[in-house]
């Protein structure tokens, strides 16, 4: 490999001890923010001769891109999810796409029970109501939220996350349902897990977690007609991506409560203003897609998307590959 001509561009600021690895092997560039996504244009341009591409999930990888890169061998994203990515378009152009898939597992499941958790026990709406010195006096029902244990818990994609949060959910006693498009006949025995079409899913469980990828067939995949399914005392939780739940649908279930209420890690449109209508029910906990967001976890994502994409631009298989 002629190092001198080697190129690659990562679209968002990471840690020297991250990319040290990128710069003592090729010509290496970046975009030096972490907070701000690289403009489109800077991308663009960018783009057009490079060999490599380390890439966020913000970061739209789409024909007009793959097009303006002629020698892109490889894209290399910094997550699990790749619906950021036109994958049938890298494949005519003969662009390898990976992922970083499994490092993020636990941390993932953590934050989607973590957020069960404080949804049910309204524990946002609770700080708030002692810092804004709300509280008088004890009373019976003050605040009073919902138990968790020996509830049913419901999980719409028993992937790897999926599998993950029913192991935390079954340490608080709870029972787990799940829908998937495939059934797991190996879990249901090892995990105890339970398989439910979507519909009596959706009537059976007092928690529904939404932890399934972002397709065509799962856009809007929760919508008017299943948040009528559910219990009026189920809380939604949604940790996958926005536009699997119809957030129209999810305000009106909320605001009229036929629903108890929602805790969310993502939304349709990334990031939302204060303004956003489901940001301000107080039936909502809400949060800026922070899933996997500890130190160890996003340091694990970032080296293991270098590797791939240095496994790639070394005529080597990568760890984890899309196409």
């Amino acid at each position: 490999m002629n190092r001198t001509r080697t190129k690659i561009y990562i679209t968002r600021w990471l840690p020297v001890e991250v990319t040290a690895r990128l710069q003592d092997a090729f010509d290496c560039k970046w975009w030096d923010r972490e907070d701000v996504p690289v403009p489109r244009d800077v991308l663009l341009q960018e783009v057009k001769e490079v060999d490599g591409l380390l890439c966020m999930v913000t970061d739209p990888i789409d024909s007009e891109l793959l097009d303006t890169a002629p020698r892109l061998r490889v894209v290399s994203n910094m997550a699990v999810g790749y619906d950021n990515i036109q994958v049938e378009e890298a494949k005519k152009r003969n662009v390898i796409v990976c992922n970083t898939p499994d490092v993020l597992t636990e941390t993932t499941a953590d934050l989607t029970f973590a957020l069960l958790l404080a949804t049910s026990r309204r524990l946002m709406e609770s700080a708030s109501f002692l810092k804004n010195d709300e509280w008088q006096s004890w009373s019976p029902f003050l605040l009073a939220g919902l138990d968790v244990h020996h509830k049913t818990l419901g999980i719409i994609g028993l992937g790897r996350i999926g599998q993950a949060v029913a192991r935390r959910a079954i340490g608080f006693g709870m029972r787990v349902l799940y829908h998937n498009r495939n059934r797991r006949l190996e879990e249901e025995q090892s995990l105890g897990v339970e398989y439910r079409d979507l519909e009596t899913l959706l009537q059976e469980s007092d928690f529904v977690s939404v932890l399934t990828p972002l397709t065509k067939d799962t856009y809007h995949l929760i919508g008017e007609s299943e948040l009528s399914l559910m219990k009026s005392t189920a809380v939604l939780i949604n940790t996958s991506r926005g536009p699997v739940v119809d957030e129209e649908a999810l305000y009106e279930a909320l605001k009229k409560k036929r629903i108890w209420a929602a805790g969310l890690d993502v939304f349709d449109h990334e990031p939302v203003r204060a303004s956003h209508p489901l940001i301000h029910l107080p039936n909502v906990m809400a949060l800026p897609h922070i899933g996997s967001a500890t130190v160890e976890t996003r340091l694990a994502m970032a080296n293991l998307a270098v590797e791939n994409l240095m496994l790639v631009l070394a005529g080597k298989s990568p760890k984890y590959r899309v196409c």
